[in-house]
């Protein structure tokens, strides 16, 4: 690396940030609904998928080259291009983390990275074809395949386990909850983390460090591994709490169900070599096993938000990276600009999110919001499953309960002599 030169490594620091981000960004993906279904705790769930992760950044590159050599032309892309798209990926992780959306870190990647590419080299730099076919189709896709697997899955495990002890039952299906997860966790590995090793290794080859359409090298597959499973064991308690909890209330066989599916689409994705969004892909799942249980329904308005930031990620991210971009081009103050506004806006989202802190602590509690028209309408449909007394129990009025336990109370009215 004769070549290594100040901004080059800037870069590389930066993509290792962007790296951390996508790592506590996207760990619900792999431990929300094992951490909501009470399978594991939250600290050892965050834990496991952190190692996954970084087990599952050592096997595969092909992500990696549909990022580096797919996406956009690497002749007359200098290292601040890379810089300015990072910035706008980083933001954008830091502002959805802020409101508890799982958005997808991989689209504000590649959205930063099109956009910085548009206004340093025009549109015929980006390769419009690999965009459609590896990026934009994977996105439309990859929920909803997800979430129909997801959907019918959930359905053939409780037909098969209508007959099977209840408690047995739950055990086994939180077993299968830990083996799932630690699947998404390493299929997560195999895909987010070796973006950065793409972006990272375009910067090399912008910077002349090392030779074009060279796969990484690798300390870059080491240090992208290590930043995302760092990232990931701080856990995204935020977006936990939203892909846990607030999409919908899964049982031990959905959260099974909801993995297993998401797990498929992303490891088939990442032997393909699409870009496909992880955090796409679980939520389709999640939602698809919510609508999978009679009875179950999806909280429609989070759902909604969820969705609007979806289609916010690339154009925004783009936005941003094409300003940053631009103000890089006076040269080195602008590059200094640009990372100062980065450390900045990064110091001041931290700082609004301590008002209301969210932790392992506190992860699984959520402010029960009004159900919706399409929630009211199904639950009024949808006979209420057939449960044990206690549920049945819970169902009387809370009225009607203190009146039977007042009756039940024996007096304790003395009288005087």
């Amino acid at each position: 690396m004769e070549s290594f030169s100040l901004i080059l490594a800037i870069v590389v620091v930066t993509a290792l940030a962007f790296d951390f981000t996508n790592g506590f960004h996207d760990t619900a993906n792999a431990m929300a609904t094992t951490i909501s279904t009470g399978a594991m705790r939250p600290k050892i769930a965050v834990a496991m998928s952190a190692v996954l992760n970084l087990v599952g950044a050592f096997l595969s590159v092909e992500v990696a080259n549909t990022i580096s050599k797919g996406l956009v032309d690497e002749a007359g892309i200098r290292p601040e291009v890379i810089f300015a798209a990072l910035v706008g990926a980083i933001l954008w992780n830091l502002l959805t983390w802020l409101v508890g959306l799982p958005s997808s870190s991989s689209h504000a990647l590649m959205g930063g990275l099109i956009g910085a590419t548009i206004a340093s080299a025009g549109v015929g730099a980006v390769h419009g074809d690999a965009l459609v076919t590896k990026v934009l189709i994977p996105a439309v896709a990859a929920p909803l395949v997800a979430g129909i697997a997801a959907l019918l899955a959930t359905r053939l495990t409780y037909s098969l386990g209508k007959k099977a002890d209840g408690d047995a039952s739950k055990k086994g299906y939180r077993a299968g909850q830990i083996a799932s997860a630690g699947l998404v966790s390493l299929a997560h590995g195999t895909n987010d983390a070796q973006k950065t090793m793409g972006v990272i290794t375009l910067a090399l080859v912008a910077g002349g460090a090392v030779a074009p359409d060279s796969d990484p090298p690798m300390w870059v597959i080491l240090s992208a591994g290590i930043a995302i499973a760092l990232g990931t064991y701080l856990g995204g308690w935020r977006i936990i709490r939203t892909m846990g909890k607030g999409l919908t209330d899964l049982q031990p066989q959905q959260g099974f169900a909801a993995q297993t599916s998401a797990a498929t689409v992303i490891l088939a994705s990442s032997h393909l070599g699409f870009s496909l969004s992880t955090t796409h892909s679980v939520s389709g799942a999640v939602m698809g096993a919510g609508l999978g249980r009679k009875g179950g329904v999806v909280r429609w308005s989070t759902a909604t938000r969820m969705f609007v930031a979806w289609g916010l990620t690339l154009p925004a991210a783009a936005l941003v990276g094409a300003l940053a971009e631009y103000v890089t081009g006076f040269g080195n103050w602008g590059t200094a600009v640009v990372a100062i506004f980065l450390v900045a806006s990064s110091a001041v989202i931290w700082k609004l999110s301590r008002r209301e802190v969210v932790d392992h602590t506190n992860v699984n509690e959520v402010d029960e919001e009004p159900a919706g028209v399409v929630t009211t309408a199904i639950a009024a449909v949808t006979p209420p499953p057939a449960g044990p007394s206690e549920e049945l129990a819970a169902t009387i009025p809370a009225q009607s309960q203190a009146q039977a336990s007042a009756e039940r109370k024996p007096s304790t009215t003395t009288t005087t002599v």
